[in-house]
C-alpha cells in the first residue's frame, strides 16, 4: 500500500486514554491482543495476530494490550 510504519510493543494491560489522530491510522496486530474502544459508540474492537485496524481521522479511541501484551506495526495514510 505503499505505507512506511513503526513497530510498539506494550505489556500486559497497558492502557491508552482516549484520544485521537490527524490522520488515518492503519494498524496490524503482529503478537498477543488488544481492545479499541470506540468513545462515543461504545464499539469495543479485539484485535490478535493478524488483524488490522484502520481508523479515520479524528476517531476518538482508546486501547487495552492483552493478558499477554501487544506487538503492532503502526502507519499513517495521509
Amino acid at each position: 500500500e505503499g505505507l512506511s510504519g513503526s513497530w510498539w510493543s506494550n505489556g500486559p494491560g497497558y492502557q491508552y486514554a482516549p484520544h485521537s489522530h490527524s490522520y488515518h491510522k492503519v494498524l496490524y496486530c503482529a503478537r498477543g491482543s488488544i481492545r479499541f474502544l470506540l468513545e462515543g459508540t461504545g464499539e469495543a474492537i479485539d484485535l490478535s495476530p493478524g488483524d488490522r485496524l484502520d481508523l479515520p481521522p479524528a476517531t476518538l479511541h482508546s486501547a487495552q494490550a492483552g493478558p499477554e501484551g501487544v506487538t503492532c506495526a503502526e502507519a499513517a495514510r495521509r
